[in-house]
């Protein structure tokens, strides 16, 4: 049987009525706790000028985390691609990479059509279409000795790669890089390089299973070997919350995730005035209940299998600070780790930096819903 990797989803999400410092300071415990409860990775996502997650830099707290811990991988779910340059990005990831012994993999997506394009200064152009030209210049200055650029958005002369993720004293050569996908067009676009996918926990099974046939069916058009085809890492985001009862898990989180996503989503301001819609919070957070492991033990480790089962994802990146209080978060992971872990199929040594992978719609990570 084929092993299952769970890991921690953070977003820092600021609940009602609490700080910004409280919000991080729950990440970073939940992370921390996360490795001592044998989780195999943490994934932290990045947000800008909304309350949904105050962590504007997901690179910086994977840094952070990296250095307070030894075994658990950390990877990014995302960073925003059209918000950053990609050297700057491609050099910071090699950076983590080295200084963690491989322990780093990077997540990015395209974003959404924020305020965030005007204040960075991307523009509409980077999120509508300058995604695949940030994307593969990334992709060399991981890849490659020497990178130049002679695209649309980015023109440079050829420079040395300083440092080079191959200069590894140990770990693998390579930083695994993942695209978040929710539309065709992001998925064609991750199986054309390889590049396994960060499915997001607002769609089902179904759903995911139809993203996976998709991406294997384009992967193999592109010329991509069979066999890393058939291994390739996908994550599937999804919401954890274990209780003694499946009633006791669901009151937990439909009395704290409504206030939390109608804050946090209903900030979102876009770039250009374009209409936005919102999903309903109650209606979410009760569907989100419904698609994932949010209950006792046995039941958890039953919808982790399923999902495996049913879309041949084997890796998860589950939202553990649903609760929005610490203790809570806290003792949520720590069940994850020591009740539902050894309920499924699992192997030793995994984590983002072991990812078996190489790799247009709102792709602003595996959690969003606005």
């Amino acid at each position: 049987m084929e092993s299952t990797q769970v890991g921690a989803f953070v977003l820092a999400a600021q609940f009602p009525g609490q700080g910004q410092g409280e919000a991080l300071h729950r990440a970073v415990r939940a992370a921390e706790t996360a490795e001592s409860a044998g989780l195999d990775d943490v994934w932290l996502a990045e947000h800008h000028f909304v309350p949904y997650g105050v962590c504007p830099s997901a690179v910086t707290l994977a840094a952070l985390l990296l250095g307070r811990t030894r075994r658990i991988g950390v990877g990014t779910a995302v960073s925003v691609l059209p918000n950053a340059h990609p050297v700057a990005l491609g050099e910071q990831a090699a950076l983590l990479h080295l200084t963690s012994s491989g322990r780093f993999a990077l997540g990015v997506g395209r974003g959404g059509p924020w305020v965030d394009l005007e204040v960075f200064g991307g523009g509409t152009e980077a999120y509508e279409r300058g995604f695949p030209e940030s994307l593969d210049l990334l992709l060399r200055w991981l890849r490659e000795p020497r990178v130049g650029a002679d695209g649309e958005r980015y023109r440079f002369r050829e420079v040395p790669v300083v440092p080079r993720p191959d200069q590894a004293v140990a770990g693998p050569d390579a930083v695994p890089v993942l695209v978040a996908c929710t539309s065709p067009g992001s998925v064609r676009l991750a199986a054309a390089r390889g590049l396994p996918m960060l499915l997001g926990m607002h769609c089902g099974d179904e759903e995911k299973a139809e993203m996976v046939t998709l991406w294997r069916r384009e992967a193999l058009a592109a010329g991509l070997d069979p066999a890393a085809v058939a291994a390739a890492g996908h994550v599937s985001a999804g919401v954890a919350q274990v209780a003694d009862t499946r009633a006791e898990a669901v009151e937990v989180l439909t009395k704290a995730m409504p206030g939390w996503l109608r804050q946090g989503l209903g900030a979102h301001t876009t770039v250009d005035g374009r209409t936005r819609g919102m999903r309903d919070p109650h209606a979410y957070t009760e569907l989100l209940c419904a698609l994932h492991p949010v209950g006792p033990p046995g039941l958890c480790a039953d919808r982790l299998a399923a999902t495996a089962e049913r879309t041949g994802v084997r890796r998860f990146a589950l939202l553990v600070e649903g609760s929005g209080e610490l203790a809570c978060t806290e003792l949520n992971v720590r069940r994850l780790g020591a009740e539902v872990l050894p309920l499924l199929p699992r192997a030793a040594g995994t984590g983002p930096g072991t990812s078996p992978g190489t790799g247009p719609g709102t792709d602003t990570g595996p959690g969003t819903a606005p």
